[in-house]
């Protein structure tokens, strides 16, 4: 019997980038449970230094250890400018808030944050792929 077209597509892959072990974790349980395929990274620098293939999404926390999220995104842009990107925070501040809006990003939310907010954010972010200018 032939599959339908919703059988045979990949789910959307979403990149998480998180210097935190267990928010990794959680993060990863969570977007996996709503029907989501993950990678995840403990630095900016290992995400970018991955090939990103299919990648339709990536969270990154802002205040990671080495390179900052801010940073991360940055080089994103340049190497892959159609990955929109969901920024997450402990430690939100007007500042963080215009760069992170400069930038492009998706979302930003604020630590700690509903995993429904999450959810809607990556929904909304891989139906709505925009690129950066």
């Amino acid at each position: 019997m032939p599959r339908s077209r919703a059988e045979t597509e990949m789910p959307e892959k979403v990149a998480i980038v998180d210097d935190e072990p267990g928010v990794r974790r959680a993060l990863k349980r969570l977007v996996e449970a709503n029907g989501f395929a993950t990678q995840v990274y403990g630095s900016g620098e290992d995400f970018l230094q991955d090939s990103l293939e299919g990648v339709t999404c990536a969270i990154l926390d802002v205040n990671l250890g080495g390179m900052s999220g801010l940073e991360t995104c940055r080089c994103l842009i340049s190497k892959h400018g159609d990955i929109p990107v969901i920024f997450i925070t402990a430690q939100d501040s007007p500042d963080v808030r215009s760069e992170a809006m400069e930038l492009g990003c998706s979302a930003l939310l604020r630590k700690p944050f509903l995993g429904n907010s999450l959810i809607g954010a990556v929904r909304e972010a891989v139906s709505h792929p925009h690129g950066h200018a």
